[in-house]
């Protein structure tokens, strides 16, 4: 079940946007609860990713990231390819 609303998110896999993977990413950058990400930047975060992981992800983890972040923020449910 996706999240219409940050209220209903209460798992990370809730937040449109988030399957297991990206779930996944985020609990390796310390973020387990979908409130984490409230007041965070995405792009700071997609390079946290890399610097932990020691990989350069894809972009579109950044505009997945940036989607997920304005989510959490009150911002409506887009797909993350609207933050290219």
């Amino acid at each position: 079940m996706k999240a219409k609303t940050v209220a209903e998110a209460t798992q990370l896999e809730h937040i449109p946007n988030v399957g297991k993977a990206v779930a996944n990413d985020l609990r390796v950058i310390g973020i387990t609860h979908p409130r984490q990400l409230v007041g965070k930047d995405g792009i700071k975060l997609y390079h946290q990713l890399n610097r932990i992981t020691g990989l350069r992800h894809d972009p579109c983890m950044a505009d997945t990231l940036m989607a997920i972040v304005d989510f959490m923020n009150g911002g409506e449910a887009k797909p993350w390819w609207k933050f290219t």
